[in-house]
């Protein structure tokens, strides 16, 4: 890798943002891609190479996905490696469905952090070696500021924790929002939301009720199906489903 693609490379790791770094395996000319957000200037890229529309549209995709990727372009092959900042999950609820949750995404390359203001349940005993706050999950979550590599499940079922907990996460930039709750709970909830200020493409974001329809019952069941929608949204970017 060219010094100023290093540099580049461990300044967005730094300010937490991901980039890709394309290499044409014969000629060995670099293209790096930064996205940004429209006030920065929006998209950058740097380097000595020239791709088509359709092969930086494949970079997006990497990016998007967060995969290393080759392929072949008009330039010949291409490797496509992504550097991102670690993977976070913010569980708000400190309950049943959170433990079998929370061994999970460890498991999965994520760093889970429980947020829960309820001290008998937020414990080491519950949780142990996890990274614990019992801050009021909104104050925790403005703390801790959601990115774009950051996933935030609430699971409390008690609208003073989850509700502003969601109005954080819907103004940032974290790729995952999921909501525990039956339909009638989600419809509710976004009503209460709304009353906050909050969009019908905002809550359009959120994943409620959360999970993919596999018929989960119990608490590890449900946590499956909470990661599986996690990656299926991380990996290709699905939506959630009209209410």
């Amino acid at each position: 890798m060219k010094g100023r693609f290093l540099d580049a490379v461990v300044a967005a790791g730094r300010d937490k943002r991901s980039v890709a770094l394309a290499t044409g395996l014969k000629s060995g000319q670099q293209l790096l891609l930064q996205p940004a957000p429209a006030e920065a200037g929006g998209e950058r890229t740097e380097g000595d190479l020239a791709l088509d529309d359709a092969a930086l549209d494949a970079m997006r995709d990497a990016l998007r996905a967060d995969r290393n990727r080759t392929f072949d372009t008009t330039a010949g092959r291409i490797f496509v490696e992504v550097f991102s900042p670690p993977r976070r999950c913010f569980v708000v609820g400190a309950v049943h469905i959170a433990q079998p949750l929370v061994l999970m995404l460890s498991l999965a390359d994520y760093q889970p952090i429980v947020i829960d203001p309820r001290q008998s349940f937020a414990t080491e005993a519950r949780f142990p070696g996890l990274e614990l706050s019992t801050e009021w999950p909104d104050e925790a979550l403005e703390r801790l500021k959601p990115d774009h590599r950051s996933a935030v499940v609430t699971l409390t079922h008690d609208p003073k924790l989850d509700d502003p907990a969601l109005a954080v996460a819907l103004r940032s930039e974290c790729f995952y929002i999921g909501a525990l709750g039956s339909k009638r709970t989600h419809a509710a909830r976004c009503g209460r939301l709304k009353e906050m200020g909050i969009t019908d493409a905002d809550l359009a974001r959120i994943h409620g009720p959360i999970g993919l329809s596999i018929g989960a019952v119990s608490p590890a069941e449900i946590a499956v199906s909470i990661l599986g929608q996690m990656t299926q949204v991380l990996r290709k970017g699905e939506k959630p489903e009209p209410g």
